[in-house]
């Protein structure tokens, strides 16, 4: 078995796939204990599928009652600049570094099919493969097999690639391994720089995750309007967030990556708000083909960046900002009208005027009053200070 396992590991860099583990099909107890503990504490916010499958996902044999043996791949996806820099221009909508390309989930599928049935090949046993797309856990099985650890911001960390792993697994029916699973132990120390940074303070404690506060969650996964707590704390991030994974020190030993599908597009690295937000849905899907970001839809990305407009709050784009309180999705019409609220209070005064009582959505209604009070209050404070 030593030898195929060494023949599985010499295909899999083959096929670019730069970290490889093989371990049970199995999770620790205390694994399956976060995850419940995740649901019902209401943390997965309105991700309504973890909750609908977390009895699949609490262990992995859950998926196929016949797997004997995990693989688990890891692609490189490391950036050439730290993505912390681009925070500082509020001129530019942030997007996070694994969607500044092609789908991952298409480019690792085809690459584990072709090693899946190279496996089958030489073990006559079935596979399943799996990308983040099926209720199966990559990461507690990535940890296991030995490629990292799970540090406290709950993502894999690796010795040799930092943050910046792309997962995939194949169960495979057939044991070729002859170890037992093992606990991996964090080598996270004390340090707590991906907790502290994190600018709606998502993290209930080392290793626990609130997703509901998440900014990725908020900006890809959260279909209706993003409360009020958070808009100012998203800055110009208008797709997913890196900060707890680029802070972190393991990335001095992360490799930039070299793989054509995960180097940014020349115009996803600094892409200009004001370039971003008149996107028709036709305009949306034709340049985001190919794209994670397109999933999420015109109507939700156009939210994104009027909250990122908002926290600019450049009168230049007073215009654009006035032109998107006429969308025709609500979605988009109350994002604009707290947009407005922070750039320029004398234009939102004039148009709340010619257009609350024109108004029919009721919480479109609701964010120009509680943004009228805002400024109001405001200019009270102003005045006897």
């Amino acid at each position: 078995m030593k030898n195929l396992l060494e023949q599985i590991k010499g295909k899999a860099l083959e096929l670019d796939f730069g970290a490889i583990g093989f371990c049970e099909p199995d999770f620790p107890d205390e694994v399956t204990k976060h995850l419940y503990e995740f649901v019902d504490n209401g943390r997965h916010g309105s991700m309504n599928w973890i909750a609908e499958t977390v009895d699949r996902r609490s262990n992995p044999k859950n998926m196929w009652q016949s797997a004997q043996t995990a693989i688990v791949l890891g692609v490189n996806y490391g950036p050439e600049k730290n993505p912390l820099q681009s925070l500082n221009n509020k001129s530019i909508g942030n997007i996070s570094v694994y969607a500044q390309n092609k789908d991952y989930h298409k480019w690792i599928k085809g690459k584990l099919k072709n090693l899946a049935g190279w496996i089958v090949s030489k073990t006559k046993g079935q596979v399943k493969v799996f990308v983040d797309t099926a209720p199966l856990m990559e990461k507690p099985l990535a940890e296991i097999s030995g490629i990292g650890w799970i540090g406290k911001h709950t993502n894999l960390v690796s010795r040799d690639f930092g943050s910046w792993l792309f997962l995939g697994v194949i169960l495979l029916e057939v044991n070729i391994i002859n170890k037992k699973n093992k606990a991996y132990i964090s080598k996270c120390g004390t340090c707590s720089k991906c907790l502290d940074i994190c600018p709606t303070k998502a993290f209930v404690s080392p290793y626990k995750l609130d997703a509901s506060k998440c900014i990725s969650y908020l900006t890809i996964e959260h279909k209706t309007h993003i409360p009020r707590e958070f808009r100012g704390l998203i800055g110009n991030r208008i797709y997913g967030c890196d900060d707890c994974l680029a802070i972190c020190p393991w990335n001095k030993y992360a490799k930039k990556s070299n793989n054509m599908s995960f180097i940014p597009r020349e115009d996803l690295k600094k892409p200009l708000l004001k370039t971003l937000a008149l996107f028709s849905d036709a305009q949306f899907r034709i340049f985001f083909s190919g794209s994670p970001i397109k999933r999420i839809g015109r109507n939700q990305f156009i939210r994104n960046i009027l909250i990122a407009m908002g926290n600019y709050s450049d009168q230049s784009l007073i215009k654009i900002i006035t032109t998107l309180l006429d969308d025709i999705s609500p979605l988009v019409r109350l994002a604009a009208v707290w947009a407005l609220s922070k750039t320029c209070k004398d234009s939102f005064l004039s148009e709340i005027n010619k257009r609350i009582d024109k108004e029919n959505d009721k919480e479109v209604i609701n964010e120009w009053l509680e943004s009228k009070k805002e400024i109001n209050k405001f200019l009270f404070t102003r005045k006897i200070t």
